[in-house]
């Protein structure tokens, strides 16, 4: 869905808005519009319909190699991170559905392409299915950035895309 004023998402409603920057997780019981820009990064959120609340994630990078301190920059930290940030709220797993964004090929090197992106969607999908969470809606790849709006209360998200980066125009 494209969005024609982001200052319009959760304004009529008195929603609180949040920004989610790059390697974090936030999660709100209650109505909240989380938002974030996203090239080859992959952002998971996850909806309870029961209690109709919602949390999301932006990852870079699908696995953490071990070094260092585990952080929700890298999915397979990220998505049970999130998860449990979810439990903690009052989500029962199994209440729980998956809507999934990103993953672009928008990173060139001088040899092409980076395949950040689908190994972000490929991380998601695995992990989201050995959890056994469903993925109820998604928009995925391409060559396009994205920005997305999640509202915490209702599950909706709201997609705006950017041209694509490979066409230059």
């Amino acid at each position: 869905m494209t969005i024609v004023n982001d200052n319009t998402i959760g304004a009529a409603d008195g929603a609180n808005n949040h920004y989610l920057y790059p390697g974090m997780l936030f999660a709100k019981n209650g109505q909240c519009v989380i938002s974030t820009i996203l090239g080859s990064c992959v952002a998971v959120c996850l909806w309870d319909n029961a209690l109709r609340q919602g949390g999301m994630n932006h990852y870079l990078l699908p696995l953490w190699n071990g070094e260092g301190l585990p952080t929700p920059k890298y999915g397979n930290v990220a998505i049970p991170m999130l998860i449990e940030k979810m439990r903690l709220i009052g989500s029962r797993k199994e209440n729980l559905v998956a809507k999934v964004f990103g993953g672009g090929s928008v990173l060139e090197s001088l040899s092409g392409p980076i395949d950040v992106g689908s190994r972000n969607i490929a991380l998601a999908d695995e992990m989201l299915s050995s959890e056994k969470i469903s993925v109820v809606s998604s928009d995925l790849g391409g060559n396009s950035g994205r920005k997305i709006f999640f509202v915490t209360g209702t599950g909706e998200v709201f997609v705006r895309k950017f041209r694509d980066t490979k066409q230059g125009s």
